[in-house]
């Protein structure tokens, strides 16, 4: 490996364990309906656990309140069975053509615990990208004693890859921030 693929390969794990921290991020209630929170939910359909945006259409009609419309209308009984065994913590009212799910006010504590969740996500990514850095540090340091790279390149390898953790650390924080702030709103 060079220079340059220990650093590029260290930004592109880093830019992939920032992924994935948004997407768990993503997953966590807040008081407002969101069609993420239900996307990962899998409905056995046919006997196959198929994500449930493959099989129904998803909207927000308010803001309090999700709609899943099945593209199959047969599948509307499984797609509620799998909502309610779901970590939502929301009943499904099944009409016969669409799921409703209505979004109850969550209380102080529960405010106070999903933000928490989010605390624990993004301390979870950042831990990733610091093993990213010290994996990437080992490859320099290992170059650096098979003389294929200069004590001085091995510093400046040391110093980039720093300043990208920096950078993927400060994006992490921001959306820990917004994520944080949609959950506390009232």
């Amino acid at each position: 490996m060079s220079y340059e693929e220990i650093l590029d390969t260290a930004r592109e794990r880093m830019e992939k364990a920032l992924g994935h921290t948004q997407e768990q991020l993503r997953n966590i209630r807040t008081s407002r309906a969101s069609s993420s929170l239900v996307d990962n939910i899998r409905v056995d359909y046919y006997g196959s656990p198929t994500p449930l945006n493959q099989l129904a259409q998803i909207s927000i009609p308010e803001p309090r309140q999700i709609v899943i419309k099945p593209f199959d209308a047969s599948a509307l009984d499984e797609i509620g069975k799998a909502v309610m065994k779901s970590d939502l913590g929301i009943s499904p009212e099944n009409d016969g053509k669409v799921i409703r799910l209505n979004m109850p006010p969550l209380s102080g504590e529960q405010r106070k615990k999903y933000a928490a969740r989010a605390k624990e996500i993004s301390e979870e990514g950042r831990v990733a990208m610091r093993n990213i850095r010290r994996d990437a540090n080992k490859e320099s340091d290992a170059l650096t004693k098979q003389s294929k790279l200069t004590e001085d390149d091995n510093r400046s390898l040391h110093d980039e890859i720093q300043e990208v953790l920096k950078e993927m650390e400060k994006k992490v924080s921001e959306i820990q921030e917004k994520k944080t702030t949609e959950i506390l709103e009232v």
